[in-house]
């Protein structure tokens, strides 16, 4: 059994909810971009800057790209922690798992910071 050194003591419970959740939001906000597209079948440039540049869909896109950076942590840590065993990598593997999960968060909160400087950026 693996030890909850990293997911800092959750439960299960917690990260499957977070998974949920997280993909909820993710499903709305494809549905509403393909709904735009529908709508809009001819949408150009100006028109799709107008679009984000409304506070209600910056917001929106912020919720999804914090509900995207949960999903993908939770499930790069499910990841690390399911298939870098000691069985398969031997005395290495809690480095290697460690590895790659300071990796996943390190590009996370890159992708994270990036996505909100992209966002409320000029």
């Amino acid at each position: 059994m693996v030890s909850s050194v990293t997911n800092l003591g959750r439960r299960g419970l917690y990260d499957w909810l977070v998974q949920r959740f997280s993909a909820v939001i993710l499903a709305s906000y494809c549905f509403c971009l393909l709904g735009s597209f529908v709508v809009h079948p001819d949408m150009d440039y100006l028109q799709w800057k107008a679009l984000f540049d409304s506070n209600t869909m910056r917001i929106y896109s912020l919720i999804t790209l914090l509900s995207l950076c949960a999903h993908a942590w939770v499930g790069m840590w499910i990841i690390s922690t399911d298939y870098l065993t000691p069985m398969l990598l031997g005395n290495r593997a809690t480095f290697v798992r460690l590895f790659c999960q300071v990796g996943s968060a390190i590009l996370i909160a890159i992708y994270l910071i990036w996505g909100v400087q992209i966002l409320w950026g000029n």
